[in-house]
């Protein structure tokens, strides 16, 4: 366990400061704002605003990161970690009003700690990180939206806020699936290699 640690501290050593690194570190500082505003200030179309430009600076630092080939294993681990904090923090606060948020914030929880421990396991055998995947993409960009539309639509007819909370909870148990294919997979190779 001690070597793995240490092979993580120096890949964020060695690739810490970047500026897609720094836009996902941004983010983080951002999720207290977005908690702040949404339940104490009670300020939805403010959340909504903090929440879309999060949401931009994920779209730019990814740009970026592709197109100056700033792509590192720690901003493969720090972009994920961003994103998901944030969503789990804005899921926890709409919790307070309405209720079937409950289901995605388990599943978000359960579904991070297992792909936490499965890629860790990944990285130690093989030292391998593996990118977003489209599915991956397209689960966080169902979850964006349907915090979006919880924000905005403040009285969301009950059916409406059911059917997108079961779909986007529905995809990201797929996503899910779809990585620990992949991370398997990619733990048989490497068996097989040895």
């Amino acid at each position: 366990m001690k070597s793995l640690f240490r092979k993580i501290i120096k890949k964020m050593g060695d690739e810490f400061l970047t500026i897609p690194n720094m836009l996902s570190i941004f983010r983080i500082f951002l999720i207290p704002v977005i908690v702040y505003l949404y339940c104490v200030k009670q300020d939805n179309i403010m959340t909504f605003v903090v929440v879309a430009f999060s949401s931009l600076t994920d779209i730019v630092d990814g740009f970026i990161a592709r197109r100056f080939n700033m792509i590192t294993d720690f901003g493969k681990f720090l972009d994920p970690l961003a994103d998901k904090a944030t969503q789990f923090s804005i899921i926890v606060c709409l919790i307070t009003k309405f209720k079937i948020m409950i289901l995605p914030t388990v599943v978000l929880v359960v579904k991070e700690i297992f792909s936490l421990v499965v890629r860790m396991v990944v990285f130690k055998r093989t030292e391998r990180v593996d990118g977003a995947r489209w599915h991956g993409k397209a689960s966080t960009c169902l979850i964006v939206a349907t915090i979006m539309l919880h924000l905005l639509w403040n009285d969301i007819p009950a059916a409406a806020s059911v059917g997108l909370v079961l779909g986007c909870t529905a995809f990201m148990l797929f996503s899910t699936t779809l990585y620990m294919i992949d991370n398997f997979k990619a733990l048989k190779d490497e068996q097989q290699k040895a």
